[in-house]
């Protein structure tokens, strides 16, 4: 796909989007359940279902999913799709790239061993490696608007607003 195609099909939404605010505003959803053998949860991804459990470094078997390996995942995608897509737009050819995410916690907080340690992580790094012949400032523009354009990365940078409740089934 190449940027005026990429603009060919966004048009019409975009478009829609500005003749019609409501529109544009889009609840997604992820289910999981917790009915299942040992500390797990079943999350339907909607292609399959993921089993999540503890990290080993909370006693987990390492057979399961990390939640917190799974938040570094989601970033990598969504910054990988934002890079080409922001790529395409403004016509910088990519040859070939790696969206590498890592973050950093410290466990003793999760196990409350220490009531002081933050529970979460305490940074989280993004970065991109891209084989590219485009000039730096064509380079700089790409990040810029990676960055820009990343709802994972914005949502993780800007803490949106969050509720939690329970109920009984």
């Amino acid at each position: 796909m190449d940027a005026a195609e990429l603009r060919q099909m966004q048009a019409p939404i975009k478009e829609r989007y500005k003749t019609d605010p409501k529109a544009a505003l889009i609840t997604l959803k992820a289910k999981g359940s917790t009915d299942s053998e040992g500390i797990a949860c079943k999350v339907e991804t909607g292609r399959a279902i993921a089993m999540a459990g503890l990290h080993p470094a909370t006693g987990g078997s390492g057979l399961e999913l990390c939640s917190g390996d799974m938040l570094l995942e989601a970033l990598v995608a969504c910054a990988g799709v934002t890079l080409k897509s922001v790529a395409t737009a403004i016509e910088v050819p990519l040859k070939a790239g790696n969206v590498y995410a890592e973050g950093d916690l410290d466990f003793r907080g999760t196990l409350g061993v220490d009531k002081e340690t933050p529970v979460g992580f305490a940074e989280i790094r993004l970065r991109f490696e891209v084989d590219t012949p485009a000039p730096q400032d064509k380079l700089d523009l790409l990040l810029k608007l990676t960055e820009r354009y990343c709802v994972v990365y914005q949502t993780i940078k800007n803490g949106p607003k969050v509720s939690v409740s329970m109920q009984r089934m």
